[in-house]
């Protein structure tokens, strides 16, 4: 008889689990067309389930038509080949685990911005989240305001004023499962007719996000200073996205002359704002952080946007949005009906972690490891053969740098060679949007080292040596 495991049945319900284990084996053939399959009450008995539960997964089945039944017969496995199914579609369980565990993982993979589960402070956090739960039970379970809870704001408002020199309210802080979400409310905050702006190259899912949302966007290319005043008018662009403080990907940072020239165009026109992205400005490794944009606007035209996924974790979906004071009162207005995406259970764990300057001190720890981490990978980079074929830039910024190979053949080829070796690299190029030329930019890579195991740094070394050296 059929005897599937339950154990590792994730979020599903049985019945679910139970109808995904048999479609898969029907569509794995496993099960043979016309194969009788266990009664109700025998398969319930022998799996330890309840016969309701067997009943609703053969329902769901017969309903899409992977079985049927003859009346006092019992249930059949149907025919599937006119749906010409074969093994590689099969989406079941017991397929998606075979799939988990063929994949072969990188050895580095310099792509990823996964955050190593050692350094996030679980006992701090688990701390907090105990005295949360004793503590304030009451306000756990109060529905928070659109903006977010209003401890993490206040908490945040602190932080970016002892730390970035900014000068905001509260209210102006608005909290969001991530900075995708925020997008969205902006958009609809400062409307879908207007041209937005991207950087290129840039980070690739801002495009993705205005592809999504219908809004006409352009993208706006660089120079050594970053965006240039001219395009921005030649391309007659309202709203646009910036990261001044530390361009992702090429690691520019604006100066102080450029910057004052960005709020001169935004000033000229009530439409025109500038969304400030200071994604990891926290982790500078060199140097003090560079102030931001929103400290020296007067005009009050610059949406400031961070993330905690660098600072805390990859999984940590909990980002946030200073708003110019006319816009936030526009957005109450308007978007107030929107609930806060983050939980109260995170939002005041966060709160107390900022509060109690347990995060001041994880991002002080931060630095100093990420900065041990990327000497380590430097030193061994520049180790003979492999330094007369690699120049590192932009080492100083975040956790990556810019990594030009000195090669002749293609990036195609070199992301070929490299990822049967178990590198994975993302060169500058993809970074690009449109037809801008990139030939200056060949085989120039953004190297994200924040997941890079640095016990695999000989073999990494071994591998870049035997895909460079030919």
């Amino acid at each position: 008889m059929l005897t599937y495991n339950f154990a590792n049945k994730g979020s599903d319900s049985l019945y679910e689990y139970l109808y995904k284990c048999i479609k898969n084996d029907i569509i794995l053939e496993n099960l043979d067309v016309h194969e009788k399959l266990p009664s109700k009450r025998s398969f319930a008995k022998n799996l330890g389930i309840s016969v309701i539960t067997v009943e609703n997964a053969y329902e769901q089945l017969m309903a899409e038509g992977y079985i049927y039944s003859i009346p006092k017969k019992g249930f059949y496995v149907a025919d599937l080949r006119e749906l010409n199914l074969t093994k590689t579609h099969s989406v079941g369980p017991d397929n998606a685990l075979l799939s988990i565990k063929e994949k072969v993982p990188y050895l580095a993979d310099f792509t990823s911005n996964q955050t190593d589960s050692e350094i996030f402070p679980f006992t701090i956090w688990a701390r907090t989240m105990r005295e949360l739960l004793n503590e304030n039970q009451q306000q756990l379970m109060e529905n928070p305001p659109c903006g977010g809870i209003m401890a993490l704001r206040q908490a945040i408002a602190d932080y970016l004023h002892a730390f970035r020199g900014m000068v905001v309210n509260p209210e102006q802080i608005i909290v969001g499962a991530g900075t995708e979400y925020l997008y969205g409310l902006l958009i609809q905050l400062l409307g879908d007719d207007k041209i937005y702006g991207i950087e290129n190259p840039g980070y690739p899912k801002i495009a993705k996000i205005y592809d999504s949302m219908h809004v006409s966007y352009s993208a706006i290319d660089l120079d050594k200073h970053g965006v240039c005043i001219d395009s921005l008018e030649n391309h007659q662009i309202d709203i646009m996205h910036l990261s001044p403080s530390h361009h992702f990907p090429t690691g520019i940072i604006t100066p102080i002359s450029r910057r004052y020239e960005l709020l001169g165009w935004a000033s000229k026109d009530e439409n025109r704002y500038i969304i400030e992205d200071d994604y990891d400005s926290e982790l500078r490794l060199g140097g003090k952080p560079i102030p931001t944009l929103q400290s020296i606007d007067i005009s009050d035209k610059v949406i400031y946007m961070n993330t905690f996924t660098k600072t805390l974790s990859s999984t940590v979906r909990i980002s946030y949005m200073v708003l110019p004071a006319s816009l936030t009162e526009l957005f109450y207005k308007n978007l107030s009906f929107y609930s806060c995406t983050v939980s109260n259970f995170e939002q005041y764990t966060l709160a107390r972690f900022m509060e109690s300057g347990s995060f001041e001190k994880h991002i002080n720890r931060l630095r100093n490891y990420y900065q041990n981490k990327r000497d380590a990978i430097l030193e061994i980079f520049k180790t003979a053969p492999l330094d007369q074929y690699i120049t590192i830039k932009e080492e100083d910024s975040g956790v990556h740098f810019m990594m030009k190979l000195k090669t002749e053949r293609t990036e195609m080829d070199m992301m070929s060679d490299s990822k049967s070796k178990g590198i994975k690299l993302a060169p500058l190029s993809k970074y690009f949007v449109g037809q801008t030329s990139t030939v200056n930019f060949q085989n120039v890579y953004v190297m994200n080292y924040s997941s890079i195991d640095l016990e695999q740094l000989p073999l990494i070394f071994d591998a870049l040596c035997q895909v460079l050296i030919k």
